[in-house]
């Protein structure tokens, strides 16, 4: 059976199984992703040992040090798997929620009620422990998921998806709502994106390239998260410690995820007193810093700017900043260099705070927070598949709600329509 066949067969069984996972109740598909938990644990040697056949493949092929430890399946990447897996059961389930009731004047009662998307496929790179938690949020959302990991983790995704698998087939619930795509080919994914019969949504995670590459071959709708070039905007009225803190907090926390700050924009009357300190502070922390001219003519010691600094995602210990005249000279260069991830403004002005809200245009808008929050967990969503930076269907961090749609329903006692 060539590629093609297999990954069409792969993606009818997946429709198949999803109408079943769509009609199970809260109670059933809590009690699988328990079991699923428990089975992890007691499966953990064999996955591990699966895993160990990645990674010794991975130090032979020289992948990096950073490369094998997202790889690695360690016990404590196990634990936090099983955690992950208890916390979507324990989260309220969306499916079958019904909201805007309301008669018409006909006599007929219109709502929505949540349903299911249908089969998503997720597309991923690196890290195989997104195998349980795409598998457990898709799941819970009552989707059917067909899972395509990268080539380095192979062996470890296979027997992850086997483990779910047989707790599928143990609870009565069609294997085929949880796939792992057993072919490292890339030919593997093109023939995926061409099933728009099969497949509701393709959500992929991962580079830039990749993004593109399943953008640009996909006949299916794309949740797409290309990069996060984060703003933060220091207003002429700003609390500077607050402002410290804040920028310090967004670069260093974590400087190789998508919602790190990458650009900061200072205002032309904050910027003489504000940047030497935020300076000696980012020095301080071994942060590079890229300045303007303004801002070299205040902080002489600073790297001088690149023209492809403005919109870098860096992921590193590196900041771009630019003196900017006013508010709207920062909301300009966040229109024109932003990546409508997450933008941030520093102010104690009322009415600068609201338009920047209003206004400025990405997943997550913040007055007086570091960019660090934008994450499922930290607003409430118990947990998320990924952050969309595409306003069709979803935008930001995705929880169960964004995993499910609304279709109308309507309820009558004989009308029909003059």
């Amino acid at each position: 059976m060539s590629i093609e066949e297999t990954i069409k067969k792969l993606a009818i069984e997946a429709k198949k199984a999803a109408r079943q996972v769509a009609s199970l109740s809260a109670t059933s598909k809590n009690r699988v992703l328990l079991q699923m938990a428990e089975a992890l644990v007691a499966q953990k040697a064999v996955i591990q040992a699966e895993n160990g056949k990645d990674l010794a493949a991975g130090r032979a092929k020289g992948l990096s040090a950073a490369m094998l430890d997202r790889l690695a399946l360690t016990d404590k990447t196990i634990d936090s798997m099983v955690a992950g897996l208890k916390e979507v059961a324990a989260l309220p389930d969306p499916v079958g929620e019904v909201s805007e009731m309301v008669q018409q004047p006909s006599g007929i009662t219109v709502g929505r009620m949540r349903v299911p998307l249908g089969v998503i496929a997720m597309i991923y790179e690196s890290r195989p422990n997104v195998t349980v938690d795409a598998a457990a949020l898709c799941l819970k959302a009552g989707n059917a998921v067909v899972l395509r990991g990268g080539s380095e983790a192979i062996h470890s995704n296979l027997a992850l998806a086997k483990v779910l698998q047989e707790v599928l087939t143990a609870e009565g619930v069609n294997l085929a709502a949880v796939q792992v795509i057993p072919s490292p080919d890339r030919a593997a994914i093109t023939a995926m994106l061409q099933l728009e019969e099969q497949i509701d949504l393709v959500i992929p995670r991962g580079g830039e390239g990749l993004i593109r590459f399943v953008s640009e071959n996909s006949r299916i709708p794309v949740l797409k998260h290309y990069k996060g070039v984060c703003h933060v905007f220091v207003d002429a009225s700003a609390d500077f410690a607050m402002a410290v803190n804040i920028i310090i907090n967004g670069k260093t926390q974590r400087p190789g995820v998508c919602n790190a700050l990458e650009t900061l924009l200072v205002h032309e009357k904050a910027a003489p007193a504000f940047l030497p300190m935020i300076c000696e502070k980012l020095a301080a922390a071994k942060v590079e810093i890229r300045g303007c001219e303004r801002t070299r003519a205040i902080v002489p010691a600073v790297t001088p700017a690149r023209p492809t600094d403005w919109g870098m995602e860096f992921l590193d210990l590196i900041l771009a900043v630019k003196v900017v005249d006013d508010l709207d000279a920062a909301m300009d260069h966040i229109v024109r260099y932003g990546s409508l991830h997450t933008e941030v403004i520093v102010t104690d002005n009322y009415s600068h705070a609201q338009r920047f809200l209003r206004e400025v245009d990405a997943s997550a808008v913040m007055v007086n927070a570091s960019t660090r929050f934008n994450d499922g967990g930290q607003f409430g969503l118990g947990a998320e598949i990924g952050i969309s930076t595409t306003k069709l269907h979803a935008y930001g961090p995705m929880g169960l709600k964004e995993l499910t749609t609304k279709k109308f329903i309507v309820y009558g006692n004989g009308q029909v329509r003059g």
